[in-house]
C-alpha cells in the first residue's frame, strides 16, 4: 500500500528534536520556526512534559472517556484558571476540526438554527466551515453537517448586520487571527462589535483559537486584546505540545444534556496528561510573556531591517508577506540556513515558533532572513 499523496514533502526525515531545534537523520540541526504548525508550544521534548507522559503510559495507559478520568476535572480547572474563562465548561475531543464542528452542532441545537456566518482568508480546519472560509466570494455553500456558510469580508460590520437581521444564523465564527489566511489581525472594534451584533440577534459568537490560542499571540487567547467574552471558544494545537487534543470552551449560557456531543478518543488519560503538562510549564517557565515580550522584539527588529510589502501578527504568530512569490527564499532558508518556516500562499511565510523562543535566536534568523532574501 501506497501513501495517499496530498501532501508536498521536503526530503528531511526528522529524528531528534530539543526545544526549539530539531535534527535530522543526517546529522544537520535546523531552527524550528514553525512548530509543526503551531503545535509546539513549550518546545521539543520537554522533560516534564515527557516526565508526565511517561508516568501516565506507565500507570494506565491511553484509557478513553467511558469512565470517571480525574484529569479531566484537573484540566479544566487549570485552563479555566489560566485562560480567565473560571465559569466556562470543557468538552475534550481530538483536534482544531472536531473542536470547531462540536461548537457549529452546540451552537445550532442552542439556537434552532442552521446558517453560520465565517470570513474570507479565514479557515477552521477541515470542516464544515472549512472549504466556504477560504473561498473569496459572498457566497453561500451548502455544506456536510446541515449548516449554511456565508463568507463576508473581514472588517465589514454592515454586511454581518445584513445577515443578521434575517433571524436565521446560528453562529459567527472567526479567529482570534486568521492563521492559514496569512496572519491577519482583525481589527479590535471590529471583534468587539460583532459581540454587540450577535448578542442583538441572538447569535453565539465563537472565536476560534486552535492556532492562536495557547500563549501564542502575547495573551493566553488572542481575543483577549479586546473586551469580547465569547459564547465559545475552540481550541487545539499546541493544547497537546504534538499530541492530539482539542477542546471546546463553553460559556454558562449554555445546558449539557447526555448525548448532546460525542467523542472516542477525547479526554482519554494520556491527552489530558499532555495538556496539565502543557499548561505547567507555560505557567513554571512564563511562556505567555516570553511569546509577547520576544515577539514584540522579532516585529520591531523585522520592521527595521527587512523592506517587504507587510509585515504583520502578535507574538510569537507573525506573518511575512512579499511582493514576489517566497518559495525560493523558503527553499533557501532550510536548505542552507537550516531553518524550518511556515507559508501561507504564495507570497507569506508564516513563523510559528515554539514559545520557548529566545531573542538570539531572533537574532540568528533576521540576519539568516535578509541574506536569503537579498539574494532570491
Amino acid at each position: 500500500m501506497n501513501l495517499f499523496d496530498v501532501y508536498p514533502l521536503f526530503d528531511i526525515t526528522p529524528v531528534q528534536a530539543k526545544d526549539c531545534y530539531v535534527w535530522d537523520s543526517e546529522g544537520n540541526k535546523y531552527l524550528d520556526l514553525y512548530g509543526g504548525h503551531a503545535v509546539i508550544s513549550i518546545g521539543h521534548s520537554h522533560p516534564h512534559y515527557i516526565q508526565r507522559i511517561t508516568e501516565q503510559i506507565e500507570m494506565i495507559g491511553f484509557y478513553s472517556n467511558s469512565v470517571k478520568n480525574p484529569m479531566q476535572t484537573q484540566l479544566a480547572a487549570k485552563l479555566g484558571e489560566m485562560s480567565g474563562l473560571i465559569d466556562y465548561s470543557l468538552f475534550l475531543c481530538n483536534s482544531g476540526a472536531e473542536a470547531n464542528e462540536n461548537a457549529l452542532k452546540l451552537a445550532s441545537f442552542h439556537t434552532g438554527r442552521k446558517k453560520i456566518i465565517s470570513f474570507q482568508k479565514g479557515f477552521h480546519g477541515r470542516t464544515s466551515a472549512a472549504v466556504a472560509a477560504t473561498d473569496n466570494k459572498n457566497i453561500v455553500a451548502p455544506v456536510n453537517a446541515g449548516h449554511e456558510v456565508v463568507i463576508l469580508p473581514l472588517n465589514d460590520l454592515s454586511a454581518v448586520e445584513a445577515e443578521l437581521k434575517n433571524g436565521d444564523v446560528a453562529a459567527v465564527i472567526i479567529e482570534g487571527i486568521l492563521g492559514i489566511g496569512g496572519i491577519v489581525v482583525p481589527e479590535n472594534d471590529f471583534i468587539e462589535q460583532l459581540e454587540s451584533l450577535c448578542h442583538k440577534y441572538g447569535t453565539v459568537l465563537i472565536l476560534d483559537e486552535i492556532q492562536s490560542g495557547y500563549g501564542r499571540s502575547g495573551k493566553f487567547f488572542a481575543y483577549q486584546y479586546t473586551k469580547v467574552m465569547p459564547d465559545i471558544v475552540t481550541v487545539a494545537k499546541g493544547m497537546g505540545n504534538g499530541f492530539p487534543v482539542g477542546g471546546v470552551l463553553i460559556s454558562p449560557m449554555f445546558k449539557a444534556s447526555y448525548g448532546m456531543l460525542g467523542t472516542t478518543f477525547g479526554g482519554n488519560y494520556l491527552a489530558c496528561a499532555a495538556s496539565l503538562a502543557v499548561l505547567e510549564v507555560i505557567e513554571q517557565e512564563n511562556l505567555i510573556n516570553n511569546a509577547f515580550e520576544v515577539g514584540k522584539y522579532l516585529l520591531e527588529k523585522l520592521n527595521n531591517e527587512l523592506n517587504i510589502k507587510d509585515i504583520r501578527g502578535r507574538g510569537l504568530m507573525v506573518g511575512l508577506e512579499y511582493e514576489k512569490n517566497i518559495k525560493e527564499i523558503r527553499k533557501h532558508l532550510l536548505v542552507d540556513k537550516r531553518t524550518f518556516t511556515g507559508v501561507s500562499g504564495t507570497h507569506v511565510i508564516r513563523l510559528l515558533p515554539p514559545l520557548t523562543l529566545k531573542k538570539e535566536h531572533v537574532d540568528r534568523f533576521v540576519t539568516d532572513l535578509l541574506d536569503v532574501s537579498n539574494s532570491s
